[in-house]
């Protein structure tokens, strides 16, 4: 947020409507023009923040955070934003994406007498502009982002100008919003889904570009023009992740440009042309499945049907930390409603197959419930190859996958049939071939990575 009234609780309500993009830790940095304020803790939103906190929060710009582990510990200090205090003044990071190439430039840190405060990959940055010659701030970000490379959305807090920048492959979405203040005045608001914009009632005015800067100051002057300068950083290579199409985002949010509810509706078609089956009723996983049910549904003309009831006060699976909660939550949340389905042929659509646990407890509830056949589609093609862009698949071994035949995989789960769609239909779903797929067809696309694999 920048040039905001009330900018910390606005952060607060942004966050809580992006609350399934991580749930491990939260945080908040505001300023004021004369210093920067922290405050981050473990878990959701709602418990890190509480009035007495928002009344220490002072300042009409603020950055904020969702943490969802890819790179770091289980641990307060790893929590975002990032603060620390150096040469020109204060400074608060957060970030959004995967640093490829983190544990060189951190060894290479540590060599010149960089000590480190976390396991955070984010860190990193804080020390590169710490150590930095260049005179400004913003010249300070620019020569850091020169030693970086991977996924990143990245925004930068100083005591009074706020900078946003996103890798030149856009890796991961960003979005900048407008703000209408109460006494007229307009502020701004840089967010990873426009959902955020949607509960504090912000105008999505367009999308950051790969590779862009947007720089955000003069919010403490009498007359404030507040209007966002745009510097190209780098060249663009958009090469945006079609992960955020098949599970992240959520289905009300506008993400590269285009509704995902949507683009998961055209999944479940091609998924209907690819895989033609006769069933009783389609039903979705809830909820990640629910949109390219209908897709199926309307393209093959079979009912589609809420066979399985979730329990919204339990947390996603696939972001939790450890195997063992994440298969006592499956069976907390999924609730399938057995006089629907007993006796019938179902066709059951979900998104993906990670760890293959979930959608083997997903069989085996629907089997105790009296299905006679269960035919399990997948609206996006096979997982087999580790995300280092800021996707928690970093181990090729625990992907079942790349590890086993689809119908080994079909045996894994218990299903009478088990289809994926096709890298060609999902490109047709989403409109284009232009996206990162190297979880489904290995073709990373980074330098440092590409450096690593020649």
């Amino acid at each position: 947020m920048y040039n905001v009234k009330r900018s910390a609780l606005l952060s607060y309500y942004a966050l809580f409507a992006m609350q399934h993009r991580g749930q491990e830790a939260s945080g908040i940095s505001t300023a004021n023009g004369a210093q920067i304020t922290t405050i981050k803790g473990n878990g959701l939103v709602t418990k890190v923040f509480d009035e007495a906190k928002f009344n220490k929060l002072q300042g009409n710009s603020s950055i904020g955070h969702n943490r969802y582990a890819t790179a770091g510990a289980d641990s307060a200090n790893d929590s975002q934003p990032v603060f620390a205090r150096y040469s020109l003044g204060e400074i608060a990071i957060a970030h959004n994406g995967n640093l490829t190439n983190a544990k060189s430039v951190r060894e290479e840190l540590i060599k010149k007498g960089a000590i480190f405060q976390s396991h955070l990959d984010t860190e990193n940055l804080i020390h590169l502009i710490a150590h930095s010659q260049k005179a400004h701030l913003v010249d300070r970000i620019i020569d850091a982002l020169s030693f970086v490379d991977g996924a990143y959305c990245f925004l930068f807090l100083s005591r009074s100008k706020m900078f946003v920048v996103r890798d030149r492959y856009g890796l991961r979405p960003l979005s900048l919003g407008k703000i209408t203040n109460d006494d007229g005045s307009i502020g701004y608001i840089v967010a990873s889904e426009t959902c955020a914009f949607d509960l504090i009632g912000a105008e999505y005015v367009r999308d950051v570009r790969a590779g862009e800067m947007l720089i955000f100051e003069g919010a403490y002057t009498p007359l404030s023009v507040c209007e966002p300068k745009s510097i190209q950083v780098y060249e663009p290579q958009s090469a945006p992740c079609v992960f955020e199409y098949v599970y992240f985002a959520r289905p009300d949010s506008q993400v590269y440009g285009k509704n995902v509810y949507t683009i998961r509706k055209n999944m479940g078609t091609q998924l209907a042309k690819e895989h033609k089956l006769q069933a009783d009723m389609v039903i979705p996983v809830p909820d990640s499945g629910v949109a390219a049910a209908i897709g199926y549904s309307k393209e093959s003309g079979i009912d589609f049907e809420l066979g399985i009831i979730r329990n919204h006060y339990v947390g996603r699976t696939f972001i939790e930390p450890t195997q063992q909660s994440r298969e006592l939550k499956v069976r907390l949340k999924l609730n399938p409603i057995s006089s629907l389905i007993a006796g019938k042929d179902i066709i059951v659509i979900d998104d993906s197959i990670v760890r293959g646990t979930t959608s083997r407890q997903i069989v085996q509830i629907l089997r105790k419930a009296g299905a006679r056949k269960v035919y399990m589609l997948i609206s996006a093609p096979p997982t087999i190859n580790p995300c280092f862009y800021g996707v928690d698949t970093p181990d090729k071994k625990q992907l079942i996958c790349a590890n086993k035949s689809i119908e080994e995989v079909r045996e894994y789960i218990g299903a009478d049939y088990l289809g994926f769609l096709s890298l060609s239909a999902l490109d047709c779903a989403v409109g284009g071939s232009g996206f990162c797929k190297a979880c489904f067809d290995g073709k990373y696309i980074d330098s440092y990575l590409l450096s690593q694999k020649s």
